[in-house]
């Protein structure tokens, strides 16, 4: 069994992956994946409070928690915001610690990329990219819709991720555009079910809240050429409701699915019908988080092969700098402004 150090201790790191960890810990039911001693945080700019009222063991630095931990079994959980990876890594990496769960996006433009996978093959660094969506149950079932060809052949992909992130847009300067939030997960999924893509269209909108513009994060819109279908991406930041809906078109029927909106209600939808014939419709269980830990655990621990999820992420990411640069060649907000100034920009009317 493997300890844990979480790096990074906002939304993701103690929202999300320590929530999740707590829960399967508790749960007992994988005793030979998770080690019950405290997981240690590194968190500098954070008070130390919070990690103690979790239960965590708060460390000052990487070196501090090399004294603590053996890395050979030792899961790193990289939470920290994407336009801060590289020297963390770094850091990781001579202090001796080779797994590392990395929040998605791996990074948000191509050279950082490049020195991300140049850094793990010479450090043997073994990567895994947060991918819930892949792990998800409602995928499989829609891959496996692809594969049987009981609807036809897949012609198109439509995907709407909505909700609104006003408020943590404006505290948190993490991600430079809303290509950076929410499409990752979703362009995976593209990926997976249609086979390699090229961009053909990319839109993004600033964030208006009043007065207050915040450049590059409200409504992104991504259009993908595969093989043989196309697939069109929206997430809209300043929307009023939350939405995860995936529609695939077939050349003989449909199918409309809907992955879980949030952490309190783990289910998922799917509808799917031939052209002309009744719809089925399913309602099942689907913790794609909790699903996604229990096999990236698993993965570390029996040296499975993580280079095809790398690879993965590391085009998920190249896609979306063709938007951005597709973007910036219309005349859009600039997308890379956030990130060259360490922080998120935000106008103020008059």
């Amino acid at each position: 069994m493997d300890r844990t150090l979480i790096i990074g201790l906002g939304r993701a790191g103690l929202g999300l992956h320590w929530a999740v960890l707590r829960k399967l810990r508790t749960a007992g039911r994988h005793t030979d994946l998770f080690d019950t001693a405290p997981v240690l945080t590194l968190d500098p700019p954070a008070p130390e409070a919070p990690a103690r009222a979790e239960g965590l063991r708060p460390v000052a630095s990487v070196a501090e928690a090399r004294t603590l931990l053996d890395p050979e079994h030792t899961v790193v959980h990289l939470c920290t915001p994407p336009i801060a990876r590289l020297g963390l890594l770094r850091e990781l990496a001579a202090a001796g610690f080779r797994r590392i769960i990395v929040e998605k996006p791996l990074a948000v433009d191509r050279q950082s990329v490049r020195e991300i996978l140049a850094l793990a093959r010479r450090e043997r660094l073994r990567l895994a990219i947060v991918a819930p969506w892949l792990a998800s149950a409602l995928t499989a079932r829609l891959e496996r819709l692809v594969q049987e060809g009981a609807l036809g052949e897949l012609r198109s992909i439509d995907i709407r991720q909505s909700k609104p992130r006003m408020s943590r847009t404006l505290t948190n300067g993490g991600h430079p555009t809303a290509f950076d939030v929410e499409p990752p997960h979703s362009l995976g999924v593209c990926l997976r079910l249609a086979g390699e893509a090229s961009l053909a269209a990319a839109e993004l909108t600033d964030m208006r809240i009043g007065d207050t513009t915040i450049p590059g994060m409200g409504r992104a819109e991504l259009v993908f050429r595969h093989k043989e279908a196309t697939s069109r991406i929206v997430s809209d930041l300043t929307a009023p409701v939350r939405e995860r809906r995936v529609q695939l078109e077939f050349t003989d029927g449909r199918a409309v699915a809907h992955y879980p909106n949030g952490e309190d209600d783990h289910y998922a939808q799917l509808r799917f019908s031939r052209t002309g014939r009744p719809e089925t419709w399913e309602v099942f269980p689907d913790d794609a988080l909790s699903a996604y830990f229990v096999d990236t655990y698993r993965a570390l621990r029996d040296g499975t092969d993580l280079e095809p999820q790398l690879r993965l992420g590391a085009r998920v990411v190249e896609l979306l700098a063709d938007a951005k640069d597709a973007t910036r060649r219309l005349g859009a907000t600039d997308a890379h402004s956030p990130a060259g100034s360490g922080g998120r920009q935000v106008s103020h009317a008059g």
